[in-house]
C-alpha cells in the first residue's frame, strides 16, 4: 500500500496520511517492542496513573508509544484471560484508512463535500442492495447495530400516525402500539426500543417459539396470529414484528415467508436481522432465507462477516416517503453524517465482489466441514437447523445412560439434576475446545430447550480469527480425545459419591456446577465445642490435606475448587479417565486427613506435655542432688576438703540420666538404653495410618489406576508377568507383629528339584551360611 500512496500526485496529503497511517500500525503491531528490562521499568513505573496534561506537547512517536503500552500492557500479568485479537489484514488497514479520510474529508468546502458523500453513499448503498439481492432499497449506516432498528420503529410510527410529528406522544393514548418479537431475540432488544421510544414496557408482546412441531427457535406462527387479533380486539394497534433469519443462540431461521403475508394481512412492518443474511450473497440460497429479500427492512452486521475492523452496520429499507425518512432520523442533511459509510467504501472496493463471496462461502464451508465430524462422533447430539446447510453448528454432550456410550434422547426425560450436570460438563467441554483450539472461535450458549451447547459460528469469527479447514479437523480431534473423560466422570460420579457415604471419615458435597469427579470434605473425628475453633481447625486440615493431595503422582486434579464457590473448605477432584480406581481415591483421601488430624492434635498436646514433662524432670533431678548427698556426705561437697576426700577415697557413684519421651509424655531412665536393652515399658506412639488399599504399582502406573493387561505402556506378556510377580511378592510378605501367619511356609524342595547336586548344596551352604538373627526378605534369593 505504500508503493500506491507514493504514485498519487495530485494531493500530497493524502499520501502522506497513508504513510502515517502505515508507520503507526506498523509501531502498534511490532511483536518486538519491548526488552525485558523496559518491560520491568514499565511494571513498576507510574505512567498508568493519569496525571496532568504537560505543558509542551509530544511528538506522534511517543503518543503511538503511549498508546501501545496501554493496549499490551497487561499481557503478561493477565495471560489467561487475554484473547487472541483480529488479525488486521490489508482489507483492515484500507477500513482504519477510511476513518483517517473521513476525517481530513470534513474541511472541505460545502459543495465538493455534497457531491463526495452524495457519490460514496450512492456507492455503498447500491452495491450492498445488489449483494444481498435487496432490490430499490435505501440504506442506513450506523455504529450501534440496534440503532437501525430504532430509527426504523420511528418511520413506522410516523407513517401509521399522521399528526405524530406535531401531537407526539398524544397520538398514542387511542391505539397503543405493539412491537413484537419472537422469544429467541437478543435479550434487552425489546426494553432498548421501549426505552428509546418512550412506550412502555406493555408495548412489547414477545412471541413464543415452537414446542410441538418444527424447530424449538422458530416463532409460531399460529401463536402469533391469535394474539395480534387480541390486540386488535382490545384497540391495539400491531407496528412491527422483528423476525430472526439466525437466532443469535441457535442459528435457526423464522418461516419468514409466513411471517411477511401475516405482516401484510395486519398492515405491520417486518424487520429481520440474523447471521443467516450473510449467505444471500452466495449463488445457492435456502427459500427460508432468501424470503427475508421481500421484508420492509433488514441489519446487516458487515464488520465480523468480512473481518473488518470499526465499519458501521447497515440497515437496508424500502420506504416512498423521503420526508418521512428524514424525520425518523434515516436520513441526514449533514454531509458529514453521511461520511459514516467511507471506510465500508473503501474496504468494499479492496475486497470486490469476488472477495467477498469467497470469504462468507468459506466461512459455510467450515460449517458444513464440522458438522460431518460431528455425524461420526457418538454420545453428540446437534441442535441444527438443517443437517446439509447450516452457517451456524450448535452441539453438546449427552448421554441418558452413563453405562453406554448411545446418544441420549430428549433432554425432558432427564432428572433436573442429571441434566444440570450435563450442563455443568458441556460448560467445561466448550472451554476446553475454546482453550486448545483458539482459532475455532467456538463460545458456549445457554438454549432453553437443550440446555448447555458449544456453538461454532464462523460467519461471525471466522474472517476475524482466520479460521482454517485445518483448525476444524483440530477441534473435531479434540473433541473426540474428550468424549471418554467426560463418559467416564459422569460414570464414576455416582460410584464416588457411595464410596464417600461408606467412608465416616469423609462428608460428600453436592456441586452439581462443579466439572469433574465430585466434591468432599474431611470431617474431624473428635467432638470441639466451640464453633470457631471447629472451622478453622477444620479449614486447616482441609488445606493440609488438599496440599498432600497434590504431591501425589497421578493424573488426577485437586483443586479448592470455584472462586466464589457456595462451598468452603472442600476438596474438588476433576475430570476421571476410565481407569480410575475410585475406591482407593476416597481411601487415599480418608487416609492423609486421618494422618493430619493426628499430627495436628499431637502438636496440639505438645506445650502441655513439654511443660508437665520439665516439671516432672526438675523434681526428678532435685531428687537425685539429694540422694547423692546423703550417699556421699557433706564434706564431700565442700570445695577443698571435698577434693581431699575423692583423692584419698574414690567414691563410686552411678550415673543417673533421664529421658524424655514426647509421645508418652513421662520422663524415663536411660538405663535401659546404657545396658543396651529394648525399652520393655512406656507408651509408643501411635503406628502411621496407612491405606489398606496400597498395592504394588507397574512401571509407569500412576495413583489410582487400576492394572489393565491391555495397558498400551507395557506389553500383554510383560504385564501379565509383572502383575504375577507382584502378587508373589505379596504372598511373600511377612504377617503383622503379634498375629500369626495364615500361609504355611513352603517346604523347601530337594535339591533334586532344584536342579542342583547334593555337594553343590552344601557347597553354597558353606560360602553363604544363614547369619543368626537376620531374616531374609525374599526366600527366593536363598532358592
Amino acid at each position: 500500500m505504500d508503493t500506491s500512496f507514493q504514485q498519487i500526485t495530485v494531493d500530497p496529503t493524502l499520501a502522506e496520511m497513508g504513510k502515517n497511517l502505515n508507520e503507526a500500525m506498523r509501531i502498534l503491531e511490532d511483536g518486538h517492542r519491548e526488552r525485558e528490562e523496559d518491560k520491568e521499568k514499565r511494571r513498576h513505573s507510574r505512567k498508568d496513573i493519569p496525571g496532568p496534561l504537560q505543558g509542551s506537547g509530544q511528538d506522534v512517536a511517543h503518543i503511538l508509544q503511549l498508546v501501545q503500552n496501554l493496549m499490551h500492557g497487561n499481557e503478561d500479568e493477565d495471560l489467561q484471560s487475554h484473547r487472541r485479537m483480529q488479525n488486521v489484514g490489508e482489507q483492515g488497514h484500507m477500513a482504519l484508512l477510511g476513518h483517517s479520510l473521513a476525517a481530513y474529508i470534513s474541511v472541505l468546502d460545502k459543495e465538493r463535500l455534497r457531491k463526495l458523500t452524495t457519490r460514496i453513499l450512492s456507492d455503498t448503498t447500491l452495491w450492498l442492495c445488489r449483494l444481498f439481492r435487496y432490490e430499490n432499497g435505501s440504506a442506513y449506516y450506523h455504529e450501534d447495530d440496534r440503532e437501525g432498528l430504532l430509527k426504523v420503529c420511528r418511520l413506522v410510527i410516523h407513517s401509521r400516525f399522521d399528526d405524530y410529528s406535531t401531537e407526539g406522544f398524544n397520538m398514542l393514548y387511542s391505539k397503543q402500539p405493539v412491537i413484537y418479537q419472537s422469544a429467541a431475540c437478543r435479550s434487552g432488544l425489546g426494553q432498548h426500543l421501549c426505552n428509546q421510544l418512550g412506550l412502555p414496557l406493555s408495548s412489547l408482546c414477545t412471541v413464543p417459539c415452537n414446542t410441538m412441531f418444527g424447530s424449538q427457535h422458530q416463532m409460531d406462527v399460529a401463536l402469533l396470529d391469535r394474539l395480534i387479533k387480541d390486540n386488535v380486539d382490545s384497540g391495539k394497534l400491531p407496528l412491527l414484528l422483528i423476525a430472526n433469519a439466525g437466532t443469535p443462540a441457535a442459528g435457526h431461521t423464522d418461516k419468514l415467508g409466513r411471517l411477511k403475508e401475516l405482516c401484510a394481512q395486519y398492515s405491520m412492518w417486518l424487520h429481520v436481522e440474523g447471521v443467516n443474511l450473510a449467505t444471500l450473497a452466495l449463488p445457492y440460497v435456502k427459500s427460508s432465507v432468501m424470503a427475508a429479500t421481500q421484508c420492509d427492512s433488514m441489519t446487516l452486521t458487515l464488520g465480523p462477516w468480512l473481518g473488518l475492523p470499526a465499519v458501521p452496520a447497515v440497515t437496508l429499507y424500502r420506504h416512498e416517503d423521503p420526508s418521512l425518512s428524514l424525520a425518523a432520523g434515516l436520513n441526514s442533511s449533514q454531509p458529514v453524517e453521511k461520511l459514516r459509510a467511507l471506510p465500508l467504501w473503501l474496504s468494499l472496493q479492496y475486497l470486490g465482489h469476488d472477495g467477498i463471496v469467497e470469504r462468507i462461502r468459506h466461512a459455510s464451508q467450515l460449517s458444513q466441514r464440522l458438522l460431518d465430524h460431528l455425524t461420526k462422533q457418538t454420545s453428540i447430539t446437534t441442535a441444527v437447523e438443517d443437517d446439509l446447510n447450516s452457517p451456524v453448528v450448535v452441539f453438546r454432550f449427552s448421554q441418558t445412560d452413563a453405562n453406554s456410550a448411545q446418544s441420549g434422547g430428549p433432554l425432558e426425560t432427564l432428572p433436573s439434576n442429571e441434566r444440570e450436570i450435563q450442563d455443568t460438563l458441556n460448560r467445561w467441554l466448550g472451554e476446553q475446545l475454546a482453550l486448545l483450539v483458539p482459532a475455532s472461535g467456538v463460545d458456549i450458549v445457554n438454549l432453553e430447550d437443550e440446555g448447555s451447547c458449544v456453538r461454532f459460528s464462523p460467519l461471525m469469527t471466522a474472517a476475524v480469527l482466520g479460521t482454517k479447514d485445518e483448525d476444524v479437523d483440530m477441534l473435531a480431534e479434540r473433541l473426540q480425545e474428550k468424549i471418554p473423560v467426560l463418559i467416564s466422570t459422569l460414570r464414576l460420579r455416582e460410584e464416588f459419591r457411595e464410596e464417600v457415604h461408606r467412608t465416616a471419615a469423609l462428608t460428600y458435597i453436592e456441586d452439581l456446577s462443579w466439572p469433574g469427579l465430585g466434591t468432599v470434605r474431611y470431617e474431624m473425628s473428635r467432638e470441639e465445642p466451640d464453633e470457631s475453633k471447629r472451622q478453622a481447625e477444620l479449614e486447616k486440615i482441609n488445606s493440609v490435606l488438599l496440599k498432600k493431595l497434590k504431591e501425589l503422582d497421578s493424573d488426577l486434579t485437586f483443586s479448592t475448587g470455584p472462586e466464589f464457590g457456595p462451598e468452603k473448605n472442600c476438596v474438588y477432584i476433576g475430570m476421571a479417565t476410565e481407569d480410575l480406581d475410585v475406591a482407593e481415591v476416597v481411601e487415599m483421601i480418608a487416609t492423609i486427613g486421618r494422618e493430619i488430624e493426628e499430627n495436628s492434635r499431637l502438636l496440639e498436646n505438645m506445650t502441655e506435655v513439654v511443660r508437665k514433662g520439665i516439671l516432672e524432670a526438675e523434681l526428678q533431678l532435685q531428687k537425685a542432688t539429694e540422694e547423692k548427698l546423703m550417699e556421699e556426705g557433706v564434706l564431700r561437697q565442700l570445695p577443698v576438703v571435698g577434693s581431699v576426700l575423692n583423692w584419698f577415697s574414690p567414691v563410686q557413684s552411678s550415673v543417673k540420666g533421664r529421658t524424655f519421651n514426647l509421645a508418652a509424655g513421662s520422663v524415663d531412665s536411660t538405663e535401659p538404653t546404657y545396658s543396651m536393652k529394648a525399652q520393655s515399658t512406656g507408651e509408643t506412639p501411635p503406628p502411621t495410618p496407612t491405606s489398606a488399599r496400597t498395592k504394588h504399582r507397574l512401571p509407569g502406573q500412576k495413583l489410582f489406576r487400576r492394572s489393565l493387561a491391555s495397558s498400551d505402556c507395557v506389553s500383554e506378556t510383560s504385564s501379565v508377568g509383572q502383575v504375577e510377580e507382584l502378587e508373589k511378592e505379596e504372598l511373600r510378605e511377612p504377617a503383622p507383629e503379634g498375629r500369626e501367619a495364615d500361609v504355611q511356609k513352603e517346604p523347601e524342595p530337594e535339591p533334586e528339584q532344584r536342579g542342583e547336586t547334593p555337594g553343590e548344596g552344601e557347597q553354597k551352604g558353606k560360602r553363604e551360611p544363614e547369619v543368626e538373627g537376620r531374616e531374609t526378605e525374599n526366600p527366593s534369593i536363598l532358592r
